[in-house]
Formats: C-alpha cells, sequence, structure tokens
C-alpha cells in the first residue's frame, strides 16, 4: 500500500516513446512495384548462379574422382529450381512508398525487411543497369545515407521511371538538407 508521500505512477512519462507513435506498417497506403519484368531478371540470374556451382561440382566429381561433389551438384540444382519458383513471389514483396519526410521500402517474403530513409539524409541516389536489366530496360535506384547499414536499393523499375525518382529523390535530399 502506498503512503501518501510516496509518489504515484501517472502513466507515460513524456521521455518514453508512446506505442502510438510507432509506425503503422500494416496502413501506410498505397505501395509502388517494381516492373513485372524484374522477374526475368532473378530468375536469369538464379540460373546462372545454379549452372555455376553444379558446374564446379561436376568439374570436381568426373575429373578429380570427388564423390561429395555430386551431392553437392545435385543439392544445388534442387536448390536453383525452389528459387526459381518462389521468385515470382518475392519480386512482388517488393515496394516503395513516397511520403512527407521519408521513403518507405520493403521486401521479403518469410524475412521482411522494412526501411525509412529521410529525405534529408539521402547523400547520393545512384542508377544502376546489369546487362540483363538492360535489356528489359529496367535499372536499380541506389540510395547511400551516412549510415553504412541503411543503404537500400529498389530493383526492377523501369528506366523512364528510375530517373525520374531519382530526379525527385535528389530535389528532396536538397530541400530537408538545406533546413538542417
Amino acid at each position: 500500500m502506498l503512503s501518501e508521500s510516496e509518489p504515484r505512477d501517472s502513466g507515460p512519462r513524456d521521455s518514453e516513446p508512446r506505442a502510438s507513435a510507432r509506425l503503422d506498417l500494416l496502413n501506410v497506403g498505397e505501395w509502388q512495384r517494381v516492373a513485372p519484368r524484374y522477374v526475368v531478371v532473378e530468375i536469369v540470374g538464379s540460373i546462372l548462379f545454379g549452372l555455376a556451382v553444379c558446374g564446379g561440382a561436376a568439374f570436381l566429381w568426373l575429373l578429380a574422382d570427388q564423390i561429395w561433389a555430386l551431392y553437392v551438384g545435385i543439392g544445388m540444382a534442387i536448390v536453383t529450381v525452389v528459387s526459381v519458383l518462389v521468385e515470382p513471389r518475392r519480386v512482388r514483396s517488393i515496394g516503395y512508398q513516397l511520403r512527407a519526410d521519408d521513403l518507405l521500402f520493403r521486401r521479403g517474403i518469410m524475412f521482411q525487411r522494412f526501411v525509412s530513409v529521410p529525405y534529408g539524409r539521402m547523400q547520393l541516389v545512384d542508377i544502376t543497369r546489369g546487362p540483363v536489366a538492360r535489356w528489359l530496360g529496367l535499372a536499380d535506384l541506389k540510395f547511400v545515407t551516412a549510415a553504412a547499414t541503411s543503404g537500400v536499393s529498389i530493383p526492377g523499375l523501369n528506366e523512364a521511371d528510375a530517373e525520374s525518382l531519382r530526379d525527385r529523390l535528389v530535389e528532396l535530399a536538397e530541400s530537408r538538407r538545406a533546413g538542417l
């Protein structure tokens, strides 16, 4: 029992974060998606990697008489097939959203990643195009911030969309940095 001289807990203090201040990731609005053609880029990458590993395993098995390499090759072939089957769903899970003060990015099926990049913290916005993506008219938009672990890349954007988004983000970043 509390005595009259003991302070009573009157709820959350001003210095403590409130639960309502957390980002509601379920109701943030409409997500922008990457181009559906990006599935081709991911499938080609998975198949090429799987072929390289299976080829190396076959080389070790046939020419160096390493029986364990046969099992590695079979395992990698299975992993490649499963990866190719999962790629369309994984690509559909990628999305981004331009909000008032930041860019919100998400990806992942089982292990979801949500990243919020404040416009004022962006130091570099870069467009990259791999050979398959270039052939399909796609590009990746990469952001670099002061924090080394917060690098975000939005893959599979149409080239024109990537360029206009880059220009918009650079404009927003410059206006936000000016206010710091």
